[in-house]
This record gives C-alpha cells, structure tokens and sequence, in this order.
C-alpha cells in the first residue's frame, strides 16, 4: 500500500532524509520509530504529499505522489502530531468541513459522519464546541477526520503525545481497531504502545533507516547472546556451581528472593548456544528440579536504545 524508494530530502544544505527505503503491507500497522529529529515528520509530511522529495519516488496504492498528487490524497488519511482543529466549530460542523474539503457527495455526509463518529466514540459530542473537548476527544476528533473520505491508509504521527493514561489506552484500542479495515503507518515515541500495536517497525535516525522487521527478528538479530530465567528449587551455592559448570554459559546473576524454596537465576550464554538442555540434564542428575524456564527476549526499549547508541558511536 506504501512504497518508498530511494528517497532523499534536503534542507538547503542539510541532508534530512537520506536513501530511504520501505514498504507497508496492505491490512499492516507499521510503527514508525526513531529520536527527536530523525526525519519521522519530514518521511510523513512526503508521503502524504505535504512537502516533495529531493529524489526518489514514493507510492500510495500503487499512485505515485508526485505524478497524481490528488488520485493518492484521496487514498490517504492524515494525522498530523499537532492536531488540525477549529476549535471554534462543533464536532460535527468541522467534520461536514472536512468532508466538503476530500469532496464527500452531500447525500452521503449525514451517514457516512455518523459512522466516523460511532467508530471513533465521539457521537454524543457531536453537537459540542471542539475548544470545550477534554483533551482525548480532541485527538478523536482528530482521528475522526482522518477518516473522512474512507481512505485506505492512515498516516497517524503521535496519536497519543499528551494524554492521560486512560485516554491512551483507549486511544490504542482504537488504533488497533483502525487496523483491521485501514493500512496504518504510525509514528510515537511512546515504545509500549507500538509493542503493543504495531506487527512491524521502522527504525529512523539521523534520517537514514538503521532496522526494520518485527520485535522477535531485531531481538535475536541484536542480542550478543542467549538469555534465560530458570527458577530452580535447592542451595544457591551448590546450584550456581552447578550451572556454571554448563558449556556455554557467560553469566549467572541470582535473585535473592525466593519463592517455596526457589531461587530464580538470570543466566547467559554465548550467541547462538542453546544451553537448556545441558542445564536441564546437570540440574536433574544432582538432584535439583527446575520449576521455572524461560528465555529473556530484548525488549522494544532495550532494541531501541542499543540502535541509536550504536549510531552515535558510529558517528563520533
């Protein structure tokens, strides 16, 4: 549904965007990452036609942006990180607004603002002044007019970014329920919630693209080992001999709490060494059961924050 080739964005002399290139699948919601100035925006801003490539070419449904820039508006929906509200205008008479703007037929704006509004849960705020909204119906609202027109892909850029913790979590069921009927690119420095959202990332900085897969690819691809917690019944003495005695294992790090008599271990081993059966057999034979196993994964913070440090080192 969107498809960016090669696309390079200058500021003058400053280099903003440089060779970018992705995809985002039909029926997808893609997470679109990366630290303050790292061309999230200016990526967005060319997608939806609001400001031109330097090079490189950019595709909406198979529409090229820049050779039919109204045929690819009409596909896309937009949400900018600062919400485009007349504040001034009820509910309903900014999203008739909008609809007179993507060219809606008048006879189908009635029904097709009541679906907008039931979908977004903002139908019993149709009638009130957008400036007396709390803060969580203002970014409905603008969700709302991002719908307007029925457009296939939605491009939301910090739908979240200042709201209460309710209003996020709704905001995100939202968006996830957006998902199902719309191909969604969505932009947010708020790390748990594209976990919790997204099938995919894009990770952005100092605009070049530097990952991109899901959170179990970049994690296995990123880690400098196995990791796994193992919450073994016995004396922590005996048993940290035991596991260090295991081919592989790097590290063993106990958690002095206990649970019915456990102790929980973080243990690490070398890259691509699977240390669990050799573990299972040591610990089984001396006669200590292992009530706990799990493998630690990196989490979407840790592969963030490794992604951009690394990028910083490169760039001393």
């Amino acid at each position: 549904m969107i498809e960016i080739q090669k696309v390079t964005k200058y500021y003058g002399k400053m280099k903003a965007l440089n060779n970018l290139n992705f995809k985002v699948a039909k029926g997808e919601i893609l997470g679109f990452l990366g630290p303050n100035g790292a061309g999230k925006s200016t990526t967005m801003n060319i997608i939806t036609g609001y400001t031109p490539s330097t090079e490189g070419t950019v595709k909406v449904c198979g529409l090229d942006i820049l050779e039919k820039p109204r045929e690819v508006k009409k596909h896309i929906g937009y949400l900018p990180e600062h919400n485009p509200l007349y504040t001034n205008m009820t509910v309903m008479e900014f999203l008739g607004f909008i609809c007179e703007l993507k060219l809606v037929e008048k006879k189908q704006i009635k029904n097709h603002l009541i679906h907008i509004m039931e979908q977004v849960d903002v139908a019993d705020a149709g009638n009130r002044l957008i400036k007396n909204l709390s803060r969580g119906y203002r970014q409905r609202v603008g969700i709302a007019q991002s719908l307007v027109g029925s457009p296939e892909v939605l491009i939301l850029d910090e739908p979240t970014v200042g709201l209460d913790p309710k209003q996020m979590i709704e905001t995100r069921e939202l968006i996830k329920n957006l998902g199902k009927e719309h191909t969604i690119l969505f932009s947010s420095h708020i790390l748990s919630e594209v976990k919790a959202v997204c099938d995919r990332v894009v990770i952005i900085n100092r605009g070049e693209i530097i990952a991109a897969g899901n959170l179990d690819q970049l994690s296995r691809k990123l880690r400098n080992g196995s990791g796994l917690r193992v919450a073994i019944a016995g004396p922590g003495d005996k048993i940290e001999k035991i596991i260090w005695g295991v081919e592989g294992v790097c590290s063993v790090e106990a958690d002095d709490s206990r649970d019915n008599g456990a102790v929980s271990y973080v243990i690490k081993s070398g890259r691509d060494i699977d240390v669990r059966e050799s573990l299972c057999f040591a610990l089984v034979k001396a006669g200590y059961p292992i009530l706990e196993l799990q493998f630690l994964d990196m989490s979407l913070e840790d592969i963030f924050i490794q992604l951009v440090s690394d990028e910083k080192e490169v760039n001393r």
